[in-house]
Formats: structure tokens, sequence, C-alpha cells
């Protein structure tokens, strides 16, 4: 028996991610209540939200570096241990600029969380698990964003909303805990049998972590093609995140006590648009469909489902806008699921990080931009018609965009 010590770890990344998404939901939850009880204007809602994707397209530049620096243990424990205090310093603030400083610390722990993770699945699995590891401890986000809406409006009726970001970010605490009693490289783990540290050396890791710099991967036109692809559908997904309850809230009169159940429902099906993205293209593949059109056709097909979104303003049920958002944003993860592995089609293993890694902070960049503009336009108009035909266009646009720059999906030469 070789043993499976390694999907220990797994579940250790799994938690990170929860409590990661856990805190940088809450408060988007709060923010109808706050905004009332400190006065704050849609635009300064919307420069908090810049705050914290300002700070995460840093951390996303700055944090792999540092893991190399710092080896991933003490880098993991360090990123974690920051977005928790920052978590909980949000009870001690009282302006929109107190805030957004948190909000700014806070993105620049969490960015630390994914290049960790996948770091430590690379140390921890053999290449042919490695998918699988990484598809588990992703679906933590998912399942952050179903809890938070849950647990959020219990503690804060509880016990008061401050109590709220304190008591999540303490969760990170308890997770370090088992994190320094776990986790330390295969190497000089005492927990890890022979025969399953030689297992999970079975493949050649130090060529798969060979990193093509963004100097290089930027001179080609499949690398731009997904950044294109990024800062058109990045924004949509980080509005989704920060102002659905703010979105429910306005249109439909939902609160704290009854918004919870439409955001369950929603990120409960993002949970399916991941694993059905991701099988659709393979399907199509399957009945012999070419590598092009059946990466296109899944993407399209994921676009697509975006469109209905732009009608959730235009429906007095809260279930059927509930639907939309359902729909949309399980598409977006459909739609990730396929242009991620679209990265990988067309670029060697190493390449594909810098290229994410590239598109990443660009389009994190982009939704700094969209923040204003969401901020701006509810100050102005107090209602969302204006943003959702955005929001439902942006994926068709960036398929359109992606097609045209990159009419055949096949191998670059590097």
């Amino acid at each position: 028996m070789r043993g499976k010590f390694r999907w220990v770890i797994c579940a250790l990344l799994f938690a990170a991610t929860l409590i990661n998404y856990m805190d940088r939901q809450i408060l988007g939850l709060l923010k109808p209540d706050l905004a009332k009880i400190f006065h704050w204007s849609e635009q300064d809602y919307g420069n908090i939200v810049i705050a914290f994707q300002a700070a995460y397209a840093i951390g996303q530049v700055l944090f792999g570096p540092f893991i190399a620096w710092l080896g991933t243990k003490s880098a993991y424990a360090f990123s974690i241990v920051f977005w928790s205090f920052a978590a909980m310093s949000h009870a001690l603030m009282r302006t929109a600029f107190g805030f957004g400083c948190a909000r700014f610390a806070l993105g620049l722990g969490e960015s630390g969380n994914f290049p960790a993770a996948i770091k430590t699945v690379a140390e921890w699995f053999p290449q042919k698990e490695r998918s699988i590891a990484t598809g588990i401890f992703n679906t933590g986000s998912n399942i952050g964003a179903v809890v938070a809406p849950l647990l959020v409006p219990w503690l804060t009726f509880q016990f008061g909303w401050r109590a709220a970001f304190v008591a999540l970010g303490l969760s990170g605490f308890v997770w370090l805990i088992f994190w320094f009693i776990l986790y330390d490289s295969p190497e000089k783990s005492h927990l890890l049998k022979s025969q399953e540290l030689t297992y999970i050396q079975s493949s050649d890791m130090k060529s798969e972590s060979e990193k093509i710099p963004w100097l290089k991967v930027i001179s080609y036109r499949q690398t731009w093609a997904y950044v294109a692809t990024g800062i058109f559908v990045g924004p949509v997904w980080w509005f989704y995140l920060f102002w659905l309850p703010d979105f429910f809230s306005k249109q439909f009169g939902l609160n704290l006590r009854t918004f919870g159940l439409p955001l369950v429902a929603v990120y409960s099906i993002t949970c399916l648009g991941s694993i059905g993205g991701g099988w659709l293209s393979a399907w199509f593949l399957h009945r012999g469909w070419s590598l092009n059109a059946a990466r296109k056709t899944a993407s399209f097909v994921c676009a697509c489902c975006t469109l209905p979104v732009i009608f959730s303003t235009r429906t007095e049920y809260v279930w059927l806008a509930t639907g939309f958002f359902a729909l949309a944003a399980a598409a977006h993860q459909g739609w990730s699921a396929t242009m991620y592995t679209v990265v990988s089609d067309m670029f060697p293993k190493k390449a594909v990080a810098s290229v994410v890694g590239l598109a990443g902070t660009i389009a994190a960049v982009a939704s700094m931009g969209f923040a204003w503009m969401v901020g701006h336009i509810l100050q102005g108009a107090g209602t969302y018609d204006k943003i959702m035909p955005i929001c439902g266009s942006a994926y068709i646009v960036a398929w359109l965009i992606f097609h045209l720059i990159v009419p055949k999906i096949k191998p670059v030469e590097i």
C-alpha cells in the first residue's frame, strides 16, 4: 500500500481556499447594512472594491518569487496569517478609507492562496493526479461562496457585524494549527510512507516547474488573445462576487435575512459549471470533433448561457433573476475551465503559469476600472439597468475577439 496522506494535504488546501472566499465575500454580504451605518456612497463602496483588486493584482506578481525565497510552508502560513489579521481588522474600521485599507491588506494576503496551493500540489502529487487535486481544492472557492451567505447573517444577528469579521478571521488561525502539524515537504514529512513518496516523485518535477518569463510569452498573439478574454470576463466575475447581495437588496428589497438562499442557489449551481464546461469539450472530442471545434463550441455555449442575465433587472420574480445569475455564474466557471485548458493546448506546460499569471494580473487591473464604473453608475442612476447588459454580453465579445486573433487553436513553438 502506497498510502493516501497526500490527500490530507489536498484537504488542507481545500479548507484554506474555502476560508479565503468566505473572508473575501463577507463585505459584499454586509454592504447594504454597512452603507447605511457609515453613510457610504456607491462610489465609496466601488473604491473599497478597487483597493482589494489593486492589492490582489500586485500580490499575484510578487507572491511567486516570495514562495521561491521563503519556501511553501512558511510562505503559505504568512499569507493566511496576513489575510486573517486583515479580515479581522475590518471590525475596527469606521470610515470608507479605513475599510479600503483593510481590503487592500486582505487582497494582498489572499493573493498568495492560489500560487501557494498550486505549488503545494506540484510538490505533493505526481503529474497524472495534479489536475484532480487542483480541481478538488479549487471547489473550496465555490463552497466558500455557498457557506458565507448562510454563516455571515447568523453571526451578524447573533453577535453583530464586527464579530462576523473576527470569527471568520480566526478560522484562518485554526487552519494554521493543522498546517504546521501536518505539512512539510514530502522528503521531510514523517507522516508519509516511503512507498507514497516514491509514487509522488514518479514524474520529472523539475522540468515541469520551469517557467517562461512574461517578456517571452507576450511576443505571441495567442497570449494576447487569452489576455483579451480575461479583460472582458474577469471584471464580470468580480462584479458577481462583490455586488450580487446589493443587487438583490436594490432590485427586490431583500436584506441580510432574506438574500441568503438566492445567493446559496447561485453559487451552488456554479459547482456544476466547472465540471460541465470541462466535460462538454471532452465530449465533443470523444465524438471525433477537432480540438479547435470542440474548445470553441464549448466556450461559445458557455458565452451564450450568460446572455439571459441581461433580463435580471426586468423581472419582478426574485427566483427567476436568481436562475439567470446561477446560469451566468455556472457558465463563467465552464468558460474558465475550457479556456484554461485552451492555454495548455496552445502553450507548453512550462509557459502555462506565465500566460495565466499575466492574464490574471491584467484582468485584475481591468476589474478596478469596471468597479469604478459600477460605483459611478449606481451613484447616478441608482439601479443596475445599465450594468447587466455589459455583464451579459461580455463573454460573447470575448469569444469573438479570441476567435479573430486565434482562428485555429494549435500549439505554438517556443
